[in-house]
């Protein structure tokens, strides 16, 4: 597992005070107020509930905008894979909330770009400030 607030293997994981529902409407509402666009909201435990299979709450929100992600994706086409953004709310089975996304910097070495590109330092604000805003109570 993620050690609380620092990126492991390039994930990035912060506890949540809230349960992961209120988690992630806070969530796609900092998104939407940082005037990103929310392409889709993705709930895997409703889709393992369709299957029969028991999932605790997972939901993935994918987002972003094109004068972010595409300076990386000029740099290195291959970063499309890792774009658009990607946060995900889930509940461990002691029924914390947790949410994780791609550490920028972690996506930009992927591709093997620099780290301290000005996308990639926008990227990181934005992510740690709307993941903190939702996983506050």
């Amino acid at each position: 597992m993620a050690i609380d607030g620092l990126a492991v293997d390039g994930l990035t994981t912060i506890a949540s005070g809230l349960g992961p529902k209120q988690t992630m409407d806070r969530l796609e509402t900092e998104i939407k107020a940082k005037g990103l666009t929310v392409f889709a909201r993705i709930d895997h435990a409703a889709g393992a509930a369709q299957a029969g299979l028991p999932l605790r709450p997972t939901e993935v929100v994918i987002f972003g905008n094109a004068r972010g992600g595409t300076p990386l994706m000029q740099a290195s086409q291959t970063a499309g894979i890792d774009l658009p953004l990607k946060c995900l709310v889930w509940q461990d089975e002691a029924g914390k909330t947790w949410l994780s996304y791609n550490d920028p910097a972690w996506v930009a070495h992927r591709h093997g770009l620099g780290a301290a590109d000005a996308a990639v330092k926008a990227m990181t604000a934005m992510l740690g400030a709307v993941t903190k805003a939702a996983a506050s109570s």
